[in-house]
């Protein structure tokens, strides 16, 4: 190694890798839902951006939030600086983009059924039994399918008049938050960039 003119040493360089900080999506449980839990996006972001999280965007109106973060976020973290910021309390569920990418290679619907398609994130994984208890047969033309964490729901009358979203809140008692298959798709394309 030798010294230059102004002091400073030369000679082999270290590489400086820089990594990126890994894509997250935060799923918000219930906001801007039927005038209830009015939260604007934009407030939602600076809120995240504070928190020290960077790349913050939020997709639709319901509480969708796309961001990088170099340590690991944890819900508990978020919902109580929701609770604190908007005096909302509602649940978040996060997933790594990634695991949002693979929703899809699981759904068992008919890829002509989207429509009707709907995936239920929740907060954990519920246990065998839990699941095993759930009647499959109790909503007619309704169906579900619980993969990991994720429900996939068949609601040919929709998300609105379904009692089986309810159903299952009530049974597997995991936080959930819903999202139709053109909201997946949609996280899908932004965490893929």
């Amino acid at each position: 190694m030798r010294v230059g003119e102004s002091g400073l040493r030369y000679g082999v360089m270290m590489r400086q890798v820089r990594t990126q900080a890994p894509d997250y999506v935060g799923l918000l449980r219930g906001v801007n839902v039927g005038g209830k839990n009015k939260m604007p996006m934009v407030e939602l972001r600076v809120l995240f951006e504070s928190a020290g999280i960077s790349d913050v965007r939020t997709i639709i109106q319901s509480g969708n939030v796309i961001f990088k973060s170099k340590q690991k976020p944890t819900s508990s973290f978020l919902e109580a600086a929701i609770a604190k910021r908007f005096a909302i309390m509602t649940n978040v569920v996060l997933r790594t983009s990634s695991e949002i990418r693979t929703v899809p290679k699981h759904n068992p619907f008919p890829i002509d059924e989207e429509a009707r398609v709907y995936v239920g994130f929740m907060a954990q994984k519920p246990s065998a039994a839990m699941v095993d208890a759930l009647d499959h047969e109790r909503f007619g033309a309704e169906r579900f399918a619980i993969v990991g964490a994720e429900t996939y729901l068949y609601l040919p009358i929709g998300m609105g008049q379904s009692k089986l979203p309810s159903y299952l809140d009530r049974q597997l008692k995991i936080p959930t938050t819903v999202r139709n298959w053109n909201t997946v798709n949609k996280l899908i394309e932004l965490t893929s960039r």
